[in-house]
């Protein structure tokens, strides 16, 4: 049974978003479109899991909509801080920096979702990933510390992805 069922939903949490997604963006929920979207749900992870052989086995969903309600508070603090940034700091007061945040996770998707959430906040921008897979180098729009946000990426962000991807 649990083979059958691997086989059949090689990516269940992918399935589940694609048939939300696609429920969402037909703007009227009805049997038929639902429908329809979990059949997408369920072909289009079948028909690309040859492309993702090396998936993370261990995933905590629980941990990750905690960690997501984390990030949408972050994205709306740090969207009142760079508005005050914008509006009271002067030009000559900026202090932008590159920091580069060493890296713990080894999963390529949770490296992803780490940069993309750094991304996502206002004043941070992930501007590459070394070759390697060892650091992420950022951009922060302001900052007086550095190594604070370095260690602020790091607690905040990193260590509840490595308890999301075991």
């Amino acid at each position: 049974m649990t083979k059958a069922f691997n086989w059949l939903l090689p990516h269940p949490i992918l399935t589940l978003l694609l048939a939300v997604v696609w429920t969402l963006l037909q703007n009227s929920v009805s049997a038929g479109m639902v429908v329809f979207g979990v059949i997408l749900g369920i072909i289009i992870p079948l028909m690309t899991a040859a492309w993702w052989p090396d998936r993370p086995q261990g995933f905590r969903l629980g941990k990750m909509i905690n960690y997501s309600l984390i990030v949408m508070w972050d994205i709306l603090v740090a969207n009142i801080e760079v508005a005050k940034i914008v509006l009271f700091v002067p030009v000559a007061d900026l202090k932008p920096a590159w920091i580069i945040i060493p890296l713990d996770l080894k999963e390529p998707e949770a490296i992803t979702i780490l940069a993309g959430t750094i991304t996502l906040t206002p004043g941070t921008v992930s501007a590459d990933l070394s070759d390697k897979g060892h650091s992420l180098l950022v951009h922060v729009l302001h900052t007086d510390d550095p190594d604070a946000e370095v260690a602020t990426i790091k607690s905040r962000y990193e260590a509840r992805l490595k308890e999301i991807f075991v």
